[in-house]
């Protein structure tokens, strides 16, 4: 006989609350939260206290490794105030890759079916006595590479600052990088440092490194010798070819909209060393070495196509990654060519994978829209329409720069009225975690077993 069987219930239901797939999201705002209230304190920073609701955009920005400030990051802050965003960072960048693998691992009798898919298809259907070589290699590889990249870029600094700022400056900006985070200590991001070969390449190295996701330095790693392209993966031949091909398109058109633009007054080699780093950088990091304000229309509008993309997945990035991308393409063209099943590299991709990329470029499209039109209204009501309609460019820019955790912005961040900030705020985090959370939402319910009568529509 049970003495408290109200107590009882009580206690299974927390426990089913708290399953692992909400314990993890809770666990990514409960890291925000904390960054926020320390950001908030006056030894966080130079002056006036940051106000909750800056403490807490600038907290996710850190965590959901955006990027976007309302506030000057090298000016502001504290050596205590950098270093707890340095922090947040390290969390944000790799923090949501280890709780992953971790919960695959250590909860995996609880995940429930559809969650345990959901955490396998992210991690390439790695077996699950994979998973703890994965959490080491990722430890490794972010230590190995951060470490490389911060000797590297405090070396350089070294010939502009003391050692300790230039140890300080090459560590913050070799972590901000690598976890595509995309914030720096000097209040004109890389722009100072245009055309420096050594600067520009080594956090390119970082953000590309970052961007390919754990799994494919994994398999890359453990990949027997000789190497051959052909023995890896689908997963990892589709990210780094897709990864290389948006790069290179991503370096044209900035080579096609800004030679005689914002590039102008360089030489034609460093022409060529900025538009590859920008290239680079818009995709997830959200550092920049040229004034985006001198950006023309046709180079912003490729920006937005390739920030909506992001990353690859499992990576520090964010967007609808690079798979997703390569999944809808290789579909339209089955579709096109009136082939039955979507096929890439010579492999038949299941109608799950193709389902659940359309539900997540489709969900990210109306997320985007839906924050567009909330900011317009927020941050254009007092305008009028002849005046506003040359700040719409800019907040779509800075709304699906928020979502593909990008971090590059035309100027508004920092003039956006507080309901504004609260809605970029919320867009962060849905960009970090959105796909994932879709698919956890979905995952909690019973498939349907049923089927009702079909009939045609005319479509197109």
């Amino acid at each position: 006989m049970t003495l408290f069987p109200g107590h009882r219930l009580s206690w299974l239901r927390i426990k089913n609350f708290f399953i692992p797939e909400r314990l993890f999201l809770l666990s990514f705002a409960g890291i925000i939260l904390v960054g926020a209230l320390l950001l908030h304190q006056p030894f966080a920073v130079h002056g006036a206290p940051l106000s909750l609701t800056d403490a807490f955009f600038t907290a996710t920005s850190a965590t959901c490794v955006t990027g976007l400030i309302v506030v000057d990051t090298a000016t502001k802050f504290t050596f205590s105030g950098q270093l707890i965003l340095l922090v947040l960072i390290q969390m944000g960048g790799l923090g949501i890759m280890t709780f992953s693998v971790a919960f695959v691992t250590l909860f995996a009798g609880r995940l429930s079916l559809g969650g345990r898919d959901m955490l396998e298809a992210t991690f390439s259907q790695m077996p699950m006595r994979g998973m703890r070589r994965l959490l080491r290699t990722i430890f490794t590889a972010t230590l190995i590479t951060e470490m490389v990249g911060a000797l590297l870029l405090s070396l350089r600094f070294m010939a502009d600052m003391p050692l300790p700022r230039a140890l300080w400056f090459g560590t913050f900006h070799a972590v901000s990088a690598f976890c595509n985070a995309g914030f720096a200590l000097f209040s004109d991001s890389l722009v100072s440092y245009q055309g420096d070969v050594t600067v520009i390449m080594v956090i390119s190295a970082l953000i590309i490194i970052g961007g390919l996701g754990f799994i494919v330095l994994f398999e890359l790693q453990h990949t027997p010798r000789p190497f051959r392209f052909k023995t890896l993966s689908l997963h990892t031949r589709v990210v780094l070819q897709a990864s290389l091909l948006l790069i290179v398109f991503g370096f044209i058109t900035m080579m096609l909209f800004e030679w005689g633009n914002s590039l102008n007054h360089l030489p034609w080699p460093k022409k060529i060393l900025e538009a590859f780093f920008q290239s680079v950088t818009t995709r997830t990091a959200g550092f920049n070495s040229v004034n985006l304000g001198m950006l023309s229309n046709g180079t912003l509008f490729f920006m937005l196509i390739l920030m909506f993309i992001g990353a690859s997945p499992s990576s520090t990035g964010g967007g609808i990654k690079t798979t997703t991308f390569a999944t809808i393409l290789s579909f339209a063209r089955a579709r096109f060519k009136n082939r039955e099943h979507t096929q890439i590299m010579n492999r038949t991709i299941p109608e799950s994978a193709v389902s659940r990329a359309v539900t997540i470029a489709i969900f990210s499209s109306l997320v985007v829209i839906l924050f567009t039109t909330l900011l317009l209204f927020t941050e254009l009501s007092g305008h009028s329409h002849q005046e506003s309609r040359g700040l719409f460019l800019e907040i779509l820019f800075e709304v699906t720069s928020a979502f593909g955790t990008v971090g590059l912005s035309m100027g508004v961040t920092a003039h956006l009225s507080e309901a504004g900030r609260i809605l970029i705020t919320m867009l962060m985090f849905i960009g970090r975690l959105g796909p994932l959370t879709l698919a956890l939402a979905i995952s909690q319910k019973q498939a349907v077993k049923y089927q009702l009568a079909r009939e045609d529509l005319l479509i197109g």
